[in-house]
């Protein structure tokens, strides 16, 4: 693994060791997982938008005539 270095002011430093106690975790721990999960998040959306696209390419789906117009719509 590899030591990052990250400047924080002295309250967010003092609130996240704080927090890090109570969840009975180091604050180089709860940075971890929170990166993991970030970068797992994007990965995830990445991943997404690649299927969209692939079945945007594969479908067979045609789309008719508007039968409607913006009045039927907003008719009260």
């Amino acid at each position: 693994m590899k030591n990052v270095t990250i400047a924080l002011d002295e309250r967010l430093l003092r609130e996240a060791r704080r927090l890090a106690l109570e969840r009975s975790t180091s604050l180089n721990a709860m940075i971890r997982e929170f990166l993991q999960k970030e970068t797992g998040r994007e990965s995830e959306t990445v991943e997404a938008r690649r299927r969209i696209a692939e079945m945007c390419r594969e479908t067979h789906a045609e789309v008719g005539s508007r039968s409607w117009s913006r009045e039927d719509l907003h008719e009260r």
